[in-house]
């Protein structure tokens, strides 16, 4: 009797711990790099794996290099390029954080809100810190979230002639995207 109420216990508070993490495979980074020169550098990976904690705020993704799609395949031979991503030596980049402002969800409503996440992108093994706005969605119970903002290539050490000469933005949009399960 003892054993089955101590592995009951048990059992109920790890479904709550993992109720409280959310994750996906499926969240999607988009960027655009274009210019008034060049409207093609634009691309997108639609299977970011994404996780938000919505007990301490905690917030992270990790993204393949590699699965970033282009309409021209010659631009994404670029991007894996050594000058550029160099996704063989570097084959992914992430971001950890936390939502600053947690306390503006309240993740059993239904509703929008507006917060704001700080953390560390990590891109080609260089670490910047990061502070974006981000919006939440809870429609019924499920959970998803969208945040917009530029980085610095030269931050990252990605530099080259098309940016240079002004087809390649030099602070390219990032959009993130993600639904939760």
């Amino acid at each position: 009797m003892k054993k089955t109420l101590i592995l009951s216990v048990l059992a109920l508070s790890s479904f709550a711990v993992f109720a409280q993490k959310k994750t996906t495979t499926s969240a999607t980074i988009a960027f655009d790099a274009s210019t008034s020169l060049d409207k093609l550098p634009k691309a997108e990976n639609k299977t970011v794996i994404a996780a938000v904690d919505t007990k301490t705020g905690a917030v992270q993704f990790e993204a393949n290099v590699k699965n970033f799609a282009f309409a021209n395949p010659m631009m994404q031979g670029h991007f894996n390029g050594e000058n550029w991503m160099n996704s063989d030596a570097f084959p992914s980049f992430s971001f950890a954080g936390a939502i600053t402002n947690l306390s503006k969800i309240n993740f059993t409503k239904d509703g929008t809100y507006n917060v704001d996440v700080e953390g560390n992108l990590n891109i080609k093994g260089k670490q910047q810190k990061l502070k974006v706005p981000a919006t939440v969605t809870v429609q019924s119970g499920i959970i998803s979230a969208t945040s917009q903002f530029t980085v610095s290539l030269a931050d990252y050490g990605i530099s080259g002639a098309p940016i240079d000469a002004g087809k390649v933005r030099k602070e390219p949009q990032i959009t993130v995207s993600a639904q939760f399960n």
